[in-house]
C-alpha cells in the first residue's frame, strides 16, 4: 500500500498547522494511528493523501475556488468496496466525507464541508462494453472523454455532456444534457443500473427493479442518496460519425435580430430538428469591439458535411462581423465550442468561475437587450470580470420530451432552453465577490422577469447555491415530498447533504 505524506516526516509536520475544528483533534501519534488504521482496511492499491503533499493538492484542486470544501486527507479508492471502507471509517470518527469525480462541482454549498475525507474517485475509471454491445459499464470517476472515445473505437456512443474534463456521474446524477439528447434523453436516462454506496457504508446495486423508489430519486437528485462506484448504461450504434458547424459574430447592436430570429427557426414547440444543436455566447472581445460585449452564435449539425444553408441563411442575413465552419466527427465539437481537454474552460487555474443558471421556454429579446446591456456594464467597471461569458445553449429536446416527467427526480423535462452567466475571475477578495454575486443574480433576475413564469427553474447541474430546493428539484409538492421521504429513509443524518441538499 502506497500511502504518500502519511508517515514521512516531513508530511507531518505540514498536516495540521491550523487547528481542526471537528469533534476530533488530531496530535502527531493519532495522525498516523488514523491513516494506519485507515490504510488497513482498504485494498492494496489504494491510496491516502495528506495535506502537504503535490497529489494531495492535485485531488483537492477544483474548478470554482469560491466557498471549496476542506480537507483533512484524501482516499483514492482502487476497488468499488474502498469507498464503503472510507465511509464506514469516516462515520467511526464523526467526520463528513465528499466523494469527487472531475472536480467541476461549482455550488457554494459544497464549502459547507470543512476538515473531512474527500473520496477521489478517479481510479474507478474503467470503461467495459457488454458483449453483447447493449451495454457500457463505467467506473465511478469515468471521464467524458475517455468514455466517449472508448466507445467510438467500437462504433458505438451514448449521451455525455459535451465539456471533456467533466466525468458522467457527476453531471448524470443531477439528470445531465448532452449533443445526443435529442435522440436518445438525458444522460441519467441512459442508466441501467449502479452501485451505490449509502450513508451507512452499506452497497446497493439498484435499478427500476430493485429499489425503484431510490432510483428515481437518483436519476435527478442522486448526489442527495449516496455515492456511485459505477454504473451501467445504454449504448448505441454510431448513427452518424460526421459532423459540421458554422459560427457567426455579431456585435451588439444585432442581439434583438439574433434571438428573434433563434425563436423563428427553433420555436418552442419541439420543432427544432434532432441532429440541430445551437449555442449562443456573450464575451468581451477588444479586437472585434474595445467598447462593448460580441456575440458568438454556433450552429451544429450531425450527419453533416457543412450545415445545412437553409438553416444558416436566417443568421447570415443578420449580417455578422465574422464567420467561420468546418467539418468533422462527433469527437471534434468539443474542441469547436471550447470543452475540450485542452481548452481553458477544463484547467483548474485557481479562478472562480460561477454560475446562474436559469431555464427558459424561449428567448425575450427585449430581455436579452437589458441582459447584455448590464453584462456590458459590468464587465467595464469591474474588469476583473472581462473574462466572463454568458451562455445560452439550445438542445434539440424530442427525447427528454418523450420520457415522462414523474419517471425521475429531474423536473424540467418540458424547459427548452439552458442559459446562465458564467462569471469568472482571480480571487480578489470579499468585495469582488459580493459584487459579481449581485451581478449574477440581477442577469438571472433580467432573463426570470422577462419570462413571464411564475416558477424559477435552475438547472442543479450549473447552481449557483443560492437557490431553493424547489428551484432545483421542482415546484410540485408531490415530487419534494418524495426526495424528502427518501432522504429520511436512505441518509437520515444528512451525510450526503453538501451538494444542492435537499435537506
Amino acid at each position: 500500500m502506497e500511502v504518500v505524506a502519511a508517515i514521512t516526516a516531513w508530511s507531518l509536520r505540514l498536516i495540521f498547522r491550523n487547528s481542526p475544528t471537528t469533534i476530533i483533534s488530531w496530535g502527531i501519534h493519532d495522525k498516523v494511528s488514523v491513516v494506519e488504521d485507515l490504510v488497513g482496511r482498504l485494498s492494496p492499491d489504494a491510496r491516502v493523501y495528506l495535506p502537504g503533499s503535490e497529489p494531495f493538492a492535485e485531488a483537492t484542486a477544483r474548478w470554482s475556488a469560491l466557498d471549496v470544501p476542506k480537507f483533512k486527507l484524501v482516499v483514492v479508492p482502487y476497488v468499488e468496496n474502498d469507498v464503503a471502507m472510507t465511509v464506514k471509517y469516516a462515520n467511526e470518527l464523526n467526520l463528513p466525507y465528499l466523494a469527487v469525480n472531475g472536480g467541476h462541482g461549482a455550488i457554494t454549498t459544497v464549502g459547507k464541508l470543512q476538515d473531512g475525507i474527500e473520496i477521489w474517485m478517479n481510479e474507478l475509471n474503467d470503461v467495459q462494453i457488454a458483449d453483447d454491445g447493449s451495454a457500457v459499464t463505467m467506473g465511478g470517476g469515468a471521464l467524458t472523454k475517455k468514455v466517449t472515445d472508448t466507445l467510438w473505437a467500437s462504433g458505438k456512443q451514448t449521451v455525455t455532456g459535451i465539456c471533456e474534463c467533466t466525468s458522467i456521474l457527476g453531471p448524470g446524477l443531477g439528470g445531465g444534457h448532452g449533443l445526443l439528447q435529442g435522440r436518445h434523453g438525458l444522460v441519467s436516462d441512459q442508466f441501467l443500473s449502479m452501485n451505490v454506496v449509502l450513508s451507512d457504508g452499506s452497497v446497493k446495486t439498484i435499478s427500476d427493479q430493485q429499489d425503484p423508489d431510490l432510483w428515481w430519486g437518483m436519476k435527478g437528485a442522486g448526489h442527495n442518496f449516496g455515492i456511485v462506484t459505477s454504473v451501467t448504461s445504454k449504448i448505441y450504434d454510431i448513427q452518424h460519425r460526421g459532423w459540421a458547424y458554422s459560427m457567426f459574430i455579431y456585435t451588439g447592436d444585432k442581439v434583438e435580430d439574433l434571438f428573434n430570429v433563434i425563436n423563428q427557426q427553433f420555436p418552442n414547440d419541439d420543432t427544432q430538428p434532432v441532429e440541430i444543436l445551437n449555442l449562443a455566447v456573450f464575451f468581451n472581445n477588444p479586437d472585434i469591439d474595445p467598447a462593448k460585449p460580441v456575440v458568438a452564435f454556433y450552429l451544429l449539425q450531425e450527419g453533416a458535411t457543412a450545415v445545412n444553408s437553409a438553416y444558416m441563411a436566417p443568421f447570415h442575413d443578420i449580417g455578422p462581423v465574422f464567420t467561420t465552419s468546418a467539418e468533422g466527427s462527433y469527437t471534434d465539437v468539443p474542441t469547436w465550442i471550447g470543452q475540450n481537454n485542452d481548452s481553458p474552460t477544463c484547467q483548474k487555474a485557481g479562478l472562480i468561475n460561477i454560475r446562474f443558471p436559469i431555464d427558459l421556454e424561449s428567448y425575450n429579446p427585449s430581455a436579452q437587450r437589458l441582459a447584455y446591456e448590464l453584462f456590458a456594464s459590468k464587465t467595464q467597471e469591474f474588469p476583473a470580470l472581462n473574462n466572463s461569458l454568458f451562455l445560452f445553449e439550445g438542445y434539440s429536446l424530442q427525447g427528454v420530451k418523450a420520457i415522462p416527467s414523474d419517471s425521475s427526480a429531474f423536473p424540467f423535462r418540458t424547459d427548452n432552453l439552458l442559459v446562465s452567466p458564467l462569471l469568472m475571475y482571480s480571487p480578489s477578495g470579499l468585495e469582488l465577490d459580493r459584487a459579481a454575486t449581485e451581478f449574477g443574480v440581477e442577469l438571472r433576475r433580467i432573463l426570470y422577469e422577462g419570462s413571464n413564469r411564475n416558477e424559477l427553474h435552475s438547472y442543479v447541474n450549473y447552481a449557483f447555491g443560492d437557490e431553493t430546493k424547489q428551484n432545483w428539484y421542482g415546484y410540485e409538492q408531490w415530487r419534494q415530498d418524495r426526495l424528502t421521504n427518501l432522504k429520511k429513509k436512505y441518509d437520515p443524518d444528512g451525510k450526503f447533504s453538501f451538494y444542492a441538499p435537499i435537506a
